[in-house]
């Protein structure tokens, strides 16, 4: 099922939406978090695109799982680009559930009876303390995103490209 798109391998189609998703995603939920006055607009953005990260990262595993099972010549020369995508797929899990648990505390469009200026509100704490996390698991998948893909490319181009 992860092996093939056509004649390609989905990795190599997967990776490249992967790149492109995990980034926007964090950049989104950071200003989703950050600033108070956008959540309104950026909340459903936000969760489905951490959402949807989980699954580029998940789908991006499993496929470069099957290119490594399709051909086993490659796995001494990815092993570590896989260990950071391993690394990479949990990172992403965890800020897939932060997004999730920002989305359900934060900028709610409906308040209990009672609220000020009619909005849910939460303790302050919390607040910093989900705002804090988001913040720091969206730097670390895109610094994790960076590292895998840097790993991925050193091994299918590490050896053909001229050295300057």
């Amino acid at each position: 099922m992860f092996e093939r798109f056509g004649d390609l391998p989905l990795h190599v189609l997967v990776i490249h939406l992967a790149v492109v998703v995990l980034p926007v995603s964090t950049l989104t939920a950071i200003a989703f978090v950050a600033v108070p006055k956008w959540r309104r607009l950026l909340r459903w953005p936000a969760l489905v695109l951490g959402v949807g990260a989980l699954v580029c990262a998940f789908v991006a595993k499993k496929s470069g799982d099957a290119f490594v099972t399709a051909l086993p010549q490659l796995l001494p020369l990815v092993q570590l680009h896989r260990s950071r995508g391993n690394l990479l797929l949990w990172f992403v899990l965890a800020f897939a559930v932060l997004v999730v648990a920002a989305f359900l505390l934060l900028g709610r469009p409906s308040a209990p009876a009672g609220a000020r200026d009619g909005r849910a509100t939460i303790s302050r704490p919390l607040e910093l303390l989900v705002i804090g996390a988001v913040v720091v698991m969206a730097v670390v998948v895109i610094y994790q995103t960076i590292l895998t893909g840097d790993a991925g490319a050193r091994a299918v181009w590490g050896n053909i490209l001229p050295k300057k």
